[in-house]
């Protein structure tokens, strides 16, 4: 069964994992906005709606699933973007035959201000994402990152979790490297990969028919190294970061 089930995330396309994020972005989120509720609150809330306790899916007559648990920082902000313009620009691109790359891609994302992105890490249910996701949430919550999200525990899946963590602007290298380090100076050590949400808008996931990697970046957490630091490796270039 579990050589089943681990063939079966190898045959995932990209539209089987786009349906599943759309899936859980449509769903209600669980979220406290810094902006608009009183510090005060945090830690109860925290306590309410640790990953590990909050089911993915509604449990009873009437229950509500849950797609998301996030964090709004007090700098948060709603990105201005044209999504219609650049899925529209997409299809053009994939209509004219040019060659489907990073480089295309960053190009509509810039023509569209679809510039956000995240540093995203995969955790086992319990203390270790629970963990992680109240330092992730309290640098939130100090201005530190200007929001996160956590994916609640799914009984379908194998007990594993997603943290996003998220920055402004990808072409950014400067600050998607501040966030790693923001990231790290929370206590979190595990790998990180980097997205722009670019990818996620166009739909290109894992086993996309362009064979495109849909994360740009990787950091791995040298626990050796004096100081303690990442090592970064650009995806696109296959050089690491210094």
């Amino acid at each position: 069964m579990a050589e089943d089930e681990a063939g079966r995330a190898e045959q995932l396309s990209a539209k089987d994992y786009a349906a599943e994020a759309m899936a859980a972005d449509m769903d209600p989120w669980i979220i406290f906005d810094a902006r608009k509720t009183p510090r005060a609150e945090f830690s109860g809330w925290l306590e309410s709606n640790r990953p590990s306790q909050v089911s993915r899916y509604a449990a009873g007559e009437g229950g509500s699933s849950v797609g998301w648990i996030a964090v709004c920082g007090p700098h948060y902000c709603v990105e201005t973007r044209d999504v219609d313009g650049l899925q529209d620009s997409w299809e053009t691109l994939l209509a004219s035959g040019r060659s489907v790359t990073y480089h295309t891609i960053r190009e509509l994302a810039l023509n569209h201000s679809v510039l956000s992105g995240k540093w995203i890490m995969h955790l086992d249910t319990g203390f270790k994402v629970d963990r992680a996701w109240e330092s992730i949430a309290r640098a939130v919550l100090d201005g530190r990152i200007i929001s996160a999200k956590a994916s609640p525990r799914d009984p379908r899946s194998d007990s594993r979790h997603v943290i996003c963590v998220y920055n402004q602007n990808f072409t950014d290298e400067e600050q998607v490297m501040r966030l790693d380090a923001t990231i790290r100076a929370a206590g979190v050590k595990c790998v990180l990969n980097y997205k722009p949400d670019v990818y996620t808008k166009l739909g290109i996931y894992r086993n996309n028919r362009w064979k495109i990697c849909p994360t740009i970046y990787e950091s791995m957490f040298d626990l050796e190294s004096v100081p303690r630091r990442s090592h970064i490796i650009d995806k696109v270039t296959n050089l690491e970061i210094t």
